[in-house]
């Protein structure tokens, strides 16, 4: 059973909740996700966590959803 840590959150002046996985390390390649700000939508966006003024993206959950589970089975690849 794997152990489950609590990921790293910060919200912005919007009020956006933006959470970075504690497994990311401090190597500085790492993206945030917020789903709290268009949940009613079912949008996911993510950000560079180096530049968290710059850009973003939308993707919808299910997008999200199947690009998650395809990283931990290990699927997608380098």
């Amino acid at each position: 059973m794997r152990e489950r840590r609590r990921d790293e959150r910060v919200a912005d002046s919007a009020g956006t909740i933006w959470r970075k996985s504690t497994r990311s390390g401090n190597g500085g390649n790492c993206v945030e996700v917020a789903t709290n700000l268009l949940a009613r939508q079912g949008a996911v966006f993510v950000r560079d966590s180096k530049d968290p003024l710059g850009g973003q993206i939308a993707v919808t959950a299910r997008s999200w959803t199947a690009f998650t589970y395809a990283l931990r089975e290990g699927a997608l690849t380098p």
